[in-house]
């Protein structure tokens, strides 16, 4: 058994959605869920199939995104793994319980727009994903000004009234 890091390569700004998934079907099911949940919605979607093929299948509504979906689906190499990209102004908050409701779904690993990296073990069967490093360490204890930060912050994007 090895284990390796994988970094997910994207734009700062974008997020993704990184889960583990068990039936070919994800791809129509995943895409047909996002556009129907947000209309016009731009988005890259990979999925590794693991038996049968064992095709890289991708889907989306904006080929750059399905691009780089592609691209960091092969550097993940994980059966039955999958990773979305949304576009720009594209939030996982707007989706996510959609995407968690797909029957195919079967666990979401991180949903972000954080730097992050995909631990992965490799056997002599193949990937699969252990867990993963979503952003970075807590530098210290929220005080009194930071939760009024969060709170103006949570307000200034539309979140709360």
């Amino acid at each position: 058994m090895e284990f390796s890091a994988i970094s997910i390569e994207k734009p700062l700004e974008l997020n993704f959605i990184l889960g583990q998934t068990h039936f070919i079907k994800t791809v129509e099911d995943v895409h047909e869920t996002l556009v129907t949940a947000v209309p016009n919605i731009k988005f890259g979607l990979a999925f590794c199939e693991a038996s049968g093929k064992c095709l890289l299948r991708t889907s989306g509504t904006d080929q750059d995104l399905i691009e780089l979906a592609r691209k960091n689906a092969l550097a993940i190499g994980a059966g039955h793994s999958f990773i979305l990209f949304l576009g720009e102004g594209y939030f996982p908050i707007n989706v996510l319980n959609a995407i968690k409701m797909v029957p195919e779904v079967c666990h979401i690993f991180c949903a972000t727009a954080n730097p992050t990296q995909v631990v992965v073990v490799e056997t002599d069967q193949g990937r699969g994903i252990m867990g993963v490093v979503d952003g970075f360490s807590p530098r210290g204890v929220e005080a009194e000004d930071d939760v009024v930060w969060r709170k103006d912050f949570l307000r200034t994007i539309g979140y709360k009234a």
